[in-house]
């Protein structure tokens, strides 16, 4: 071969950049013809000069951006960036709203145009059969079978599996209904073929709504309205899309296991949420939203199994003219109800009318409505879901047995499907309380009662004891002859809700409670004490999982000791018992991090999953772990396929539930493609973890070097956070006041009214972080941890270089931080700062995040071997750069406009236009909080 190593490796290079440029191509077209159709929109509505504007602006910003990346910024950069603040500061406040809109509209057609590209080329790999990718259910088939599981060993994990996204109304989602709908459509014509000219037409008639709706809502969202936005993905995406990846996952496992017929899974992957049963810290839920929600959602699912159970009927005019059916058929359909003479040779049809008429029954029954096309016949409800189940699977044998499957594997499948997934109740809501609010009403019980006075005096022993021995009997506490508090009713009623939901449509339809805030045994035994006070607790049974939230560094660290304690009482051990011998346990990312960084929180969470784990063993007990992740790193968040895999050995066992909040589940279930995929991904990454899970015993010096580095970073991190007027900086030098009167949910921002770090949510914390694009809880804390331990130490450097190559949890950890460190700039979080008003505070703190930043990105390089921040991870890199030209003049307007309102400013425009710079930023980043 001609030509130096050198060259040789530089043109094998360029070829590699050609290919990816070709890749890309496609997107590059689509974000040229969307930000096309956006300006030719602009100029219509909003005028040439204003558009001339925009225009200018958005140059210039990419010049900025493209000078700093090729010539490593300068004078030439600084010059570009004085002249890009020159025309951003010379608008009126009429132009702002016009051009942060432009800027803001310009990143979510971006992020339209990036997932199409997603789904396009996952299209062109399985067209292409190529290798199978990481986080596809087939890859991790082929890893299961390498590993050595055998059909016997992977069908019986299925029957076991347990995993569920959890859905929750945590407030950071900016975006409004009508334009997620707008932006979905938008996804579909760029999606579809077609004549161009038409489709170009369809798509500016798109941009153009867009353009003419607001982005911001004039008031804040209710708990009915986060009801009726949770169910639009259940509309949207759940109900069609869950039982098509049941479809392709039993296909693909008949195909590897080379089995006959495709296996019928049991409804292990379904969807939970919190939507009207999630009371912490969120006085408006309550007994009637938690019964709205279920009535709301049970209307969803029976109105769709009306309309396929009347679409079936009309595919399933089978003469028994032609062939006879099987007798069990025959029954369903004599008992039926239907007498017509048209369809008397019809037995199949027949049938599906009588099960028409019984879930019409059903429906007036559970939802009080009655379906548009009137029943046949009248016929009872069902009593259960399982009812209703067990006369579509008579359906489905009878086709076989007459060789008729290709029918029963179309439209019967799919309701079959979702019967056994979303039942009569549609999704399993989760009720929700602190530890501080169960204590509360049962010291009230108690006191009224005459059993202890003064409960919340009582340590931690005496509470244990006296509980119980309460709990030992079946006498309820609550007197009928006597008043209690609103918070006492409130809280029963809660329970009592819950307990007619299970009597009406299931056990699955309220299956679990969780406390909040656990920090001991008598917690949990408090829990026991309301489900008794309403029926749920009774000898040999108990209704509810109780579900113990551990969330604090602290609590973390205690956690396996209050479960070993709580499973030492016979009391509770017989509670678990009750349950199928399986106790779940939520684990804490946000206010772990809030409360010890990023660090640390990571390395508490390791190691409590490991101690819950021992501590289950010891009992005989499954432990089921729920994941409370937000969207952002600093909340626990990062691709979910590599976060399973990098959980404890031996932690998942077919078992995962994990919360998907705010803007992130529009991001991952608003487009159906999208969350099929995300659905599959979770069900790989469980599965691997579960069967296929490389990784041995941790070594103890690993153990080891992250227990220092985690107690290091926590050091720096609390040093920050409990400095003197630290609390006061990050009020001023983010927009935390701003996002607090965003109409984004229906929870308050802060727990308590207080101004301290504990007293506010991890949510605003990360959102406002986030906005001012120095995405602190993500990264802070690690830089100083590594300096401290292994700067002087080349033994040590290289301990940490072998961690990251070989142990999944430590290299996940960093391919988080090194994401987060991407998408900060400190000279932009710099402007923020300069919002504080005292210079020396100012000075000070600034100057030690700015210190940390880059001892952060050092040592991530140091360990990684990567000079360049997503070096690995070249396409997000690209997306990431793509977007900072139309972040930059949406963080600089914020800046300035901030300024304006803080000095006083009474211009409603000035606080509109900052609101929609805090949605065009979230959507520039795709994720906030």
């Amino acid at each position: 071969m001609r030509g130096s190593p050198a060259a040789r490796i530089a043109r094998v290079n360029a070829a590699t950049e050609s290919r990816e440029d070709a890749k890309e191509r496609l997107l590059r077209e689509d974000r040229r013809l969307l930000g096309r159709l956006l300006g030719e929109v602009i100029r219509d509505q909003a005028g040439e000069t204003t558009f001339a504007t925009i225009e200018r602006i958005r140059q210039t910003a990419v010049r900025f951006r493209r000078s700093e990346s090729e010539l490593g910024g300068g004078s030439a950069a600084q010059a570009i960036k004085v002249e890009l603040e020159r025309q951003l500061n010379a608008l009126a406040i009429e132009e702002t709203l016009h051009v942060v809109r432009a800027f803001s509209y310009f990143s979510h057609l971006l992020n339209i145009a990036e997932d199409v590209h997603q789904h396009r080329r996952r299209r062109e790999h399985a067209r292409a059969r190529s290798k199978r990718r990481p986080g596809s259910f087939s890859y991790a088939l082929e890893r299961v079978q390498r590993a050595g599981v055998g059909a016997e060993g992977l069908l019986a994990w299925f029957e076991r599996a347990r995993i569920s996204p959890v859905l929750t109304a945590h407030p950071t989602e900016v975006q409004r209904q009508s334009i997620l709908d707008a932006e979905r459509e938008i996804a579909r014509l760029l999606a579809s073929g077609g004549e161009a000219a038409a489709r170009e037409r369809a798509l500016h008639r798109r941009v153009l709504q867009l353009w003419l709706t607001a982005m911001l809502r004039l008031q804040r969202l209710t708990v009915g309205d986060e009801i009726a936005n949770s169910l639009n993905y259940f509309r949207l995406t759940f109900l069609a899309e869950l039982p098509q990846l049941y479809a392709e996952m039993e296909a693909a496992l008949a195909a590897r296991l080379g089995l006959a017929e495709r296996p019928w899974l049991p409804p292990y992957l379904t969807v939970g949420t919190w939507v009207g049963g999630d009371r912490d810290g969120n006085p408006f839920v309550s007994a009637q939203t938690l019964e709205n929600a279920l009535a709301q959602q049970a209307r969803l699912a029976l109105a769709h199994y009306l309309e396929e159970a009347n679409q079936l009927g009309k595919e399933l005019a089978l003469s028994a003219r032609i062939r006879a059916a099987p007798a069990e058929l025959q029954a369903l359909a004599e008992a039926s109800g239907d007498a017509s003479p048209y369809r008397r040779d019809e037995p199949y049809r027949r049938a599906v009318s009588g099960i028409y008429a019984r879930l019409a029954a059903t429906c007036e029954a559970l939802a009080g409505v009655r379906p548009s096309v009137a029943p046949i016949a009248e016929r009872p409800a069902y009593a259960s879901d399982a009812e209703f189940i067990g006369e579509l699977d008579t359906l489905d044998r009878a086709l076989r047995a007459q060789g008729a499957a290709l029918l029963a594997d179309g439209r019967l499948a799919t309701l079959r499907r979702q019967a056994s997934v979303f039942g009569f109740h549609l999704a399993a809501i989760d009720l929700r309380q602190s530890s501080e609010e169960h204590e509360a009403v049962v010291a009230e019980l108690l006191a009224c009662a005459g059993v202890a006075a003064d409960y919340a005096a009582l340590a931690e022993p005496e509470r244990v004891r006296l509980l119980g021995h309460e709990l030992e009997g079946v006498r309820p506490l609550r007197s009928p002859h006597l008043e209690y508090s609103a918070r006492l009713t409130g809280e029963l009623a809660v329970f009592e809700a819950a307990a007619r939901a299970q009597r009406r449509f299931g056990e699955r339809a309220v299956p679990h409670t969780i406390i909040s805030r656990c920090q001991s045994a008598s917690d949990l035994l408090e829990a026991g004490v309301l489900l008794r006070e309403v029926g749920l607790l009774k000898p040999g049974f108990l209704g509810l999982d109780i579900i113990p939230l551990f969330e604090s560094i602290a609590d973390l660290d205690r956690c396996g000791a209050i479960m070993d304690e709580a499973l030492r009482l016979p009391l509770y051990r017989r509670w678990i018992a009750a349950r199928g011998d399986a106790q779940e346990v939520m684990l804490g990312y946000s206010d772990s991090n809030k409360d010890g960084g990023y660090l640390a929180s990571g390395w508490a969470l390791y190691k409590a999953t490991a101690e819950l784990m021992r501590v289950c063993r010891a009992h005989g007990v499954r432990l089921r772990l729920f994941h409370g992740r937000g969207g952002t790193v600093g909340r626990g968040g990062g691709p979910s396929y590599e976060a399973i895999l990098a959980q404890p050995a031996g932690s998942v066992d077919g078992a995962l539930r994990l919360t998907e909040q705010g803007e992130v589940i529009a991001s991952k279930y608003a487009d159906p493609e999208t969350g099929r995929r995300t659905l599959e991904t979770l069900v790989a990454g469980t599965l691997e973890a579960s069967l296929a899970a490389q990784e041995g015993p941790l070594a103890a010096s690993d153990a080891e070097a992250m227990e220092e580095l985690a107690r290091l970073a926590y050091r720096a991190y609390r040093e920050l956070v409990d400095a003197p007027g630290f609390m006061a900086y990050f009020h001023a030098a983010t927009p935390i006041g701003e996002i607090a009167e965003l109409n984004i949910g229906s929870r308050p921002s802060a727990r308590k009214g207080g101004g301290r770090l504990e007293d506010l949510r991890a949510i605003p914390w990360v959102f406002g972080w986030s906005q001012s694009r120095l995405m602190l809880p993500g990264w802070y804390g690690f830089g100083s941890a590594v300096q401290s331990w292994a700067a002087t130490d080349g033994a040590r450097r290289a301990a940490l270089q072998a961690m990251h190559a070989r142990w999944p949890f430590f290299r996940a950890l960093l391919s988080n931080l090194d994401m987060v460190l991407a998408k900060s700039d400190l000279a932009i979080a710099s402007r923020y700062a300069d919002l504080v008003p005292e210079a020396r505070l100012r000075g000070r703190i600034f100057r030690q995040i700015e210190a940390e930043w880059h001892l952060a990105r050092q040592w991530l390089a140091a360990i990684t071997g990567r000079e360049t921040l997503l070096a690995d991870n070249p396409t997000l890199a690209r997306s990431i750069r793509s977007r900072f030209p139309y972040l930059d003049p949406l963080n600089h307007l914020q800046v300035e406009l901030i300024r304006r309102f803080r000095a006083g400013d009474t211009d409603e425009r000035t606080r509109r236009a900052i609101h929609l710079t805090i949605n065009g930023i979230a959507a520039g980043l795709r994720n906030s909080g």
